[in-house]
């Protein structure tokens, strides 16, 4: 092992998870787009790479939501750093599907499309190692930041959301990745001029993914002032200025676009002839439906929090920052999206514009995990079972599937609050699992081995690549074990002092 990860234990342990989890997640991709958030990145990054531009005329064919710009070109209402991001997947993409054997031109595309959905289990797994770290680096013992890391990788969305291609898994890791830099390692006593720019220019990172994700920032800062006093300062203010730079850049791109500064490219009227992107929703009927609602409830689709908001108040005692950071994040994105008139999220999975927060609130779970007491000890499988269980059954068949049908939605597009996924995909799963005949592509099993054979790509092809992922997984996993267990002996046959 020292001789292939010469690195500390700590980062060996870092990589190990990551990989592990990587592979896991690229075993159980989608493989495929579905909604118009999906198609408008993966062909905005297309655009960049054939035409050198952010419009994506290609959509033309397709269902276009965005606006057309001053010069009347389609533009996709968000930023162009999500597609930025998966230009090398669309590179990998395509390379792979001209030199790959059993791939005939029809299912080029499709093949395409599998690589470039790969990056959001990247990005989950990139996730659930900088959760490691950060408890790690807080002096939480390695084996409970471990502990922790598989929660939120597998009992929440981070592990449903590793299988499509919404940005939620690359804000994930850009939030978590501030978190690290900030409040972790030096950072924990005085906050250095390097790292305060590097906090900066990933959070406008961030901006530029989704420009909601300006209200991480405040939380950010306060949180910074709240344990450094005075001596945050100076890194707060190097963070203002970086992230204003990239504000004022976009808005900057949004009077080029549309000839006018606050016009986001957002268009007027979508499904049902509705404002999606205006606040329309009563806060309290959101607000019932992010904690409450059968198809939406964060403690339904994230069982861990239940362990990790105790958490918070130990968590306090190691960092008084980050406790604020994973107790305030969530309120605050609870808050701002609970009257957002889209507040379900469109198509999708659970509570998704809750996700990017939600890994920041497990990170109560580490002070938990490490003084487990008797009830800690029994509760932990439970809500790891449980949110595994919820992860699976919606997402081992299309919840697109499930949804178009009008049990999601009324013929205007209002969210139908008694939706109930863990039932009706239930029902869905065990409907294909007893069915005698194979599903026609789109429906039935959601996973790209499925997709992909069905679209006519050879099985001998299809099987290689899943034996390879399918090692990966296994290598990096006994490697991880074995790291792990050897730690344990030395620790174990370590005198005490």
């Amino acid at each position: 092992m020292r001789s292939l990860f010469p690195l500390t234990l700590r980062a060996r342990l870092f990589l190990l998870i990551f990989l592990s989890l990587n592979f896991l997640f690229l075993l159980t991709s989608s493989g495929r787009v579905r909604t118009r958030d999906e198609l408008d990145a993966e062909l905005q990054a297309e655009s960049l790479i054939t035409q050198g531009s952010t419009a994506i005329p290609q959509a033309a064919s397709f269902y276009f939501y965005g606006k057309y710009d001053l010069e009347g070109k389609p533009q996709p209402p968000y930023g162009a750093a999500h597609a930025a991001v998966l230009m090398p997947w669309y590179v990998a993409g395509r390379g792979l599907a001209a030199i790959l054997p059993g791939i005939h031109a029809g299912s080029k595309d499709v093949v395409s499309d599998a690589v470039v959905v790969a990056s959001s289990a990247t990005f989950s797994a990139l996730g659930g190692a900088l959760i490691f770290l950060i408890l790690a680096r807080l002096g939480i013992s390695n084996r409970a930041s471990m502990m922790a890391a598989f929660m939120v990788a597998l009992a929440t969305p981070v592990f449903s959301y590793s299988s499509w291609l919404f940005s939620e898994p690359l804000t994930v890791a850009l939030l978590l990745s501030t978190v690290a830099v900030l409040f972790t390692g030096s950072g924990r006593t005085s906050i250095s001029s390097p790292h305060a720019i590097l906090a900066g220019l990933i959070l406008g990172i961030a901006l530029w993914v989704r420009p909601t994700h300006l209200i991480a920032v405040p939380v950010i800062l306060a949180a910074i002032l709240i344990r450094d006093g005075e001596r945050g300062l100076r890194p707060v203010k190097a963070i203002v200025a970086i992230v204003a730079l990239f504000g004022v850049a976009y808005l900057i791109r949004n009077q080029i676009y549309f000839g006018n500064f606050f016009d986001f490219g957002y268009p007027e009227a979508s499904d049902g002839g509705k404002n999606m992107n205006s606040f329309d929703t009563p806060f309290l009927t959101g607000l019932y439906g992010f904690l409450l609602s059968p198809g939406k409830s964060i403690f339904l689709f994230a069982p861990p929090i239940l362990l990790a908001i105790p958490g918070i108040w130990k968590l306090a005692r190691l960092d008084r920052g980050l406790a604020v950071v994973a107790g305030l994040m969530p309120i605050v994105y609870l808050c701002f999206y609970s009257s957002y008139t889209q507040w379900e999220g469109g198509f999708c999975v659970g509570p998704r514009y809750l996700i990017p927060a939600i890994p920041l609130l497990c990170l109560g779970l580490g002070p938990m995990l490490e003084d487990s007491r008797g009830w800690v000890r029994w509760v932990t499988p439970v809500l790891f079972v449980a949110g595994v269980s919820v992860q699976v059954i919606t997402s081992a068949t299309s919840y697109f599937e499930d949804q178009a049908n009008g049990n999601y939605y009324d013929m205007k597009y209002n969210y139908l609050m008694e939706y109930s996924p863990l039932v009706t995909m239930s029902r869905q799963l065990w409907h294909y699992v007893t069915a005698s005949q194979s599903a026609a592509v789109g429906r039935g099993f959601d996973r790209w081995f499925v997709f992909l054979s069905k679209a006519g790509v050879a099985r001998g092809t299809i099987l290689t690549v899943v034996l390879i992922e399918f090692i990966g997984f296994l290598l990096f996993t006994i490697y991880l074990v074995k790291t792990m267990n050897a730690q344990s002996s030395t620790t174990a046959n370590t005198p005490a002092l």
